[in-house]
């Protein structure tokens, strides 16, 4: 693909105190395919405790920008406002981009160049692939389901979501830190005829987490999520209970899912995943018990906001 034909890109990254992991996050996009003189890195802080002012220094030639609103969402939005590609490209700052990453996601949407919509291949990126702890075994299998979110639940997480930019302007901003904001904006989309469409050679890594209490603060702020969205209609008692089992139950089938997924390698590593897949559907169903019966609280509007 010469310049002159190349849709020009804007890659917008939403920050929060994840300095060391924003520098890898950088050098993955240096190392693409795609022609530099056409790519434009919008960095968003979203109110870190760290300066960036070593990061600024160094890369003079990516857009830093400031949204004192907290949450990814709004974070997202400044980028937009400020960008000038024909495409929006959207990463994490804890996420690494694969070779050919934007190469592939350019690809799969000049096949769609009036209503385009792409998600990506989320991957896990091991410390040492041989040897994986349990939530990176977990995670490599039930964390990032993209193709499944995609094809059943209508939305791309926007760690790794690409569109033209006047789909953005159609669909309109993403809501902030109270809404499970990538699959509210999906979910907006799909309802005005918009469709994704997956583009698995469009792949970025991103870490697992490392303790399990984190595993726990995701779907703590997953079930706020949903209990809020449907609060105004009052999830009926007998439902939202029908739920909390069908959670609990879903470990059996996933536990195959877990033991035979080519995402994985080795009996131990397979073994440590369905320890923390147990665990963590017991954490879930319990958790919907505890919110039917006092209530979300705050957790909804929990996001990373530790230095």
């Amino acid at each position: 693909m010469t310049p002159p034909t190349a849709p020009r890109v804007s890659i917008i990254i939403p920050h929060l105190n994840q300095l060391e992991q924003l520098v890898r996050c950088l050098a993955s996009i240096d190392r693409q395919d795609y022609p530099r003189s056409h790519i434009q890195i919008i960095v968003v802080d979203n109110g870190s405790r760290i300066s960036l002012a070593p990061v600024q220094i160094a890369r003079p030639e990516i857009l830093f920008l400031r949204e004192p609103t907290p949450g990814p969402g709004p974070a997202r939005n400044a980028g937009v406002a400020a960008a000038t590609g024909d495409i929006l490209l959207f990463i994490d700052a804890d996420c690494r981009a694969a070779p050919g990453w934007v190469s592939a996601a350019v690809a799969a949407l000049r096949e769609r160049p009036d209503d385009g919509l792409v998600g990506g291949d989320v991957r896990i990126d091991f410390v040492d692939p041989r040897i994986l702890t349990g939530l990176e075994a977990y995670e490599a299998v039930f964390a990032y389901r993209q193709k499944m979110y995609i094809r059943k639940q209508n939305f791309s997480g926007t760690g790794n979501l690409g569109m033209w930019r006047p789909v953005h302007a159609r669909v309109g901003p993403f809501k902030g830190i109270a809404f499970a904001e990538d699959r509210d904006w999906g979910q907006r989309a799909t309802t005005m005829g918009l469709r994704f469409c997956y583009a698995p050679d469009m792949v970025v890594y991103h870490p697992a987490r490392t303790d399990f209490q984190g595993l726990v603060a995701k779907w703590r702020r997953h079930i706020s999520h949903d209990w809020m969205k449907n609060s105004g209609n009052r999830v009926p008692a007998l439902r939202w209970l029908a739920l909390a089992a069908a959670v609990w139950m879903s470990a059996w089938v996933d536990s195959w899912r877990l033991l035979v997924s080519p995402r994985l390698h080795g009996l131990s590593n397979r073994i440590r995943g369905l320890s923390i897949l147990w665990r963590i559907r017991a954490f879930r169903a319990r958790e919907m018990l505890r919110v039917l019966k006092t209530g979300a609280g705050g957790a909804s509007l929990e996001w990373n906001r530790i230095a």
